[in-house]
């Protein structure tokens, strides 16, 4: 037995709980794919938690909602499908789609765990997260205090919606509430939002032949920058022409909203130059997410732009050492990791940070990442350009 097997066993704190090396929260496409490229580098005790269960913000997508990256089988000619979280799998395979739904995905994430046998706790709500004198972790949950070594805060965004925007948005209805769009009753619709989530919603109302009024600060349809962490993905630029063909959508842009007020039977959308706007139906919040950062206070310091603060080197906390963010939230030199194609490249850092300080030998497990193009340690190329 190794002395830390032997370390492991007898450190139990005052409650019981036993010290884990690392304790992942989130068990979606981040958190899986830490646990996963952390077996990958030989540590062996994890625990990853989550409130619902494996995927849980994929399976409460709205039900026509698609990845905007596609999935193909390319993986045996070098290139990893877009939508894989680890070396040799492909969703597109294992799904049989090019661009899965949330709950089609979620699957995906479920063959992970197996394959991989992690050892993931569901329905464990995460409360607090605090750091001991010991330098180790405590994460307060709904079951009990769990300590670790090592937390990475994978928990997303998606189940964070940000409700708050403007004056009178608890009048609206935000797209992350939808389950589908066949629910909601109407004819028109308002959606203030100019990305992603705006789109969808659009141009899935126009497939349902609802009329929609779409309200953007940003002409993100109109935006030629390659990173779709900017501007519309091609995917959803080509829906969303086809939902303007139709007629039935108006997309409106320099529009700042800053209030929505009941009016009768409907409301009003009001921007900051005085423009309004009736809705017969309940506006539709498509402005995104404020993520689960809000856990974390005291523990992540944040830049002027309100992004939070971690190392280059393994996207750790820079006032908590131990403290590692993977998923939507990271960045670095200005660069949105918020996309799985872009993000799943910082797994393997973060598990390397931890299995050397563990002591173990990751040569071999480093090579074969960055050979799977799964191991992004020179950030000088996170730059999207595009000649043509």
């Amino acid at each position: 037995m190794s002395e830390r097997d032997n370390l492991r066993q007898r450190d139990h704190g005052t409650n019981g709980s036993s010290l884990h090396e690392v304790a992942i929260v989130g068990a979606g496409a981040a958190g899986i794919g830490c646990a996963a490229a952390l077996k990958e580098f030989g540590v062996d005790d994890i625990v990853t938690l989550d409130r619902h269960e494996v995927g849980a913000s994929f399976r409460r997508w709205p039900q026509e909602m698609r990845f905007i990256t596609p999935s193909f089988t390319s993986n045996a000619f070098g290139l990893l499908d877009l939508n894989s979280i680890v070396p040799g799998t492909s969703p597109a395979y294992s799904l049989d789609r090019e661009h899965p739904s949330g709950g089609a995905y979620a699957q995906y994430l479920e063959f992970v765990v197996q394959h991989y046998e992690l050892d993931v706790e569901t329905g464990v709500d995460v409360g607090s997260l605090t750091t001991e004198d010991d330098g180790t972790f405590t994460l307060t949950t709904n079951n009990g205090s769990v300590r670790a070594r090592h937390v990475i805060w994978a928990a997303g965004e998606f189940q964070y919606p940000e409700r708050h925007s403007f004056t009178g948005s608890e009048w609206c209805c935000h797209s992350a509430d939808v389950g589908t769009w066949r629910e909601l009753e109407g004819d028109r619709f308002t959606v203030i939002g100019g990305y992603e989530s705006a789109a969808d919603a659009a141009v899935s109302l126009v497939q349902l032949q609802k009329n929609v009024t779409v309200l953007a600060r940003t002409p993100t349809w109109k935006t030629d920058d390659p990173d779709p962490s900017i501007s519309l993905s091609p995917y959803t630029r080509e829906r969303l022409a086809w939902a303007h063909t139709t007629g039935h959508v108006n997309l409106v842009d320099g529009v700042d909203i800053t209030s929505v007020r009941e009016n009768g039977d409907g409301w009003i959308v009001e921007a900051s130059d005085g423009r309004e706007w009736a809705s017969e139906t309940r506006p539709i919040l498509a402005t995104g997410f404020k993520g689960s950062l809000g856990h974390l206070d005291g523990l992540i310091e944040y830049d002027e732009a309100g992004d939070p603060v971690v190392t280059e080197e393994a996207d750790e906390s820079t006032l908590a050492p131990g403290l590692f963010l993977a998923g939507p939230m990271v960045t670095h030199r200005g660069v949105n990791f918020c996309f799985i194609y872009k993000f799943r490249q910082r797994f393997a850092i973060v598990a390397d940070a931890i299995a050397q300080r563990l002591g173990m030998d990751t040569t071999e497990a480093v090579e074969a990442r960055r050979e799977a193009g799964l191991y992004l340690d020179d950030l000088s190329c996170c730059v999207e350009t595009c000649a043509c």
